[in-house]
């Protein structure tokens, strides 16, 4: 069976437009009424691209049938999202800290090592302790020390 070689669309290299020459071909569909393929046709673009900025243009003037979203509105859903995808990282992060805290404190206590002032160079050194009347972590018999490990 023979097939027929059928010529091959040729595929777009990818344009970008500016704000400005959006507005324009908006503004030739939305106030002078031409037909969104006329012009698309005119100004060489997809009639799919020129329909997205058509419609989008009607929803930032809150005139939009089909729910689109406003430019704001698309930016405040992006800002959220992304806020959203931060926050269950951190929480991811801190849930798992708690709980390999939590194993090492029951295990043994934890040392702690707390430097009071880069001039001074005196640091606190003690045990954190679990404590029944405080929960965990509560620090207990820590001392000030020198750089020399004198007591103060």
């Amino acid at each position: 069976m023979e097939t027929e070689d059928k010529p091959k669309r040729k595929q777009r290299t990818r344009r970008s437009f500016s704000d400005e020459f959006k507005a324009g071909a908006v503004a030739l569909v939305l106030k002078e009424g031409k037909s969104i393929t006329r012009v698309a046709k005119e100004l060489d673009l997809t009639a799919s691209s020129l329909s997205r900025w058509v419609e989008q243009s009607r929803a930032d003037a809150g005139k939009s049938t089909r729910g689109t979203l406003t430019t704001e509105e698309k930016e405040e859903l992006a800002r959220l999202r992304k806020e959203v995808r931060e926050l269950r990282l951190e929480r991811e992060i801190l849930k798992n800290y708690r709980a390999r805290r939590h194993l090492l404190l029951d295990e043994k206590p934890l040392a702690a090592t707390l430097t009071l002032s880069e001039r001074s160079g005196r640091q606190l050194f003690g045990a954190v302790e679990p404590d029944k009347k405080h929960g965990p972590g509560v620090a207990a018999d820590l001392r000030v020390v020198t750089p020399f490990g004198d007591p103060v």
